[in-house]
């Protein structure tokens, strides 16, 4: 399935969004303001002004929220459901756009969205296109033991195992050929 440019980078700010939660193995990556504009400027989150403590709040639920499509059981029915409640409490303005040195792409958060909502907006509709495709498969757990991180599988035959190949992917592949020699 071929991703356009709005919604490959919708799914990496979901991912990474994700990742930042220490439900995923690690330390909590949204620890405060800092770290929260450091994700803004990060993503190239577009039309955000000013954060308040309010906003790392929402933008906690909102992780959480998506964390638990990634991780539904009964893929894609809870995923689903999940989604919608999610996208339910969102304003959803679509508009086509050009910032950045990005080519056209669509948004989809009202004008004056708060963070959590437009994160909540661009990167629903993202996963809601993603499922509606019949890709739920790709929205993927690591499989090494000691990871719990995130990832949408973009290969061509969604062959992805692991969050990251140079790290978790190399981790497990050494250690499988250490096994191998030793036996």
């Amino acid at each position: 399935m071929p991703f356009g440019h709005d919604m490959v980078h919708a799914l990496a700010t979901v991912v990474e969004l994700i990742n930042t939660s220490p439900s995923t193995g690690g330390d909590e990556g949204l620890a405060d303001l800092a770290e929260l504009q450091a994700f803004v400027e990060s993503r190239e989150i577009s039309g955000i002004d000013r954060l308040t403590a309010r906003d790392l709040g929402q933008v906690r639920m909102v992780r959480e929220a998506f964390h638990r499509v990634f991780t539904a059981s009964d893929q894609p029915a809870a995923a689903v459901r999940i989604l919608n409640a999610l996208l339910a409490e969102t304003r959803i303005t679509p508009r086509l756009t050009e910032h950045d040195g990005h080519p056209l792409h669509v948004h989809y958060f009202a004008a004056d969205a708060t963070l959590a909502e437009h994160v909540a907006a661009d990167c629903g509709v993202a996963l809601a296109h993603l499922l509606v495709e019949g890709e739920a498969e790709r929205l993927r757990t690591c499989s090494a033991p000691d990871c719990d991180r995130v990832f949408v599988d973009e290969s061509r035959n969604r062959s992805r195992v692991y969050c990251d190949s140079r790290t978790c992917g190399n981790r497990m592949h050494v250690a499988a050929y250490r096994a191998r020699r030793r036996a």
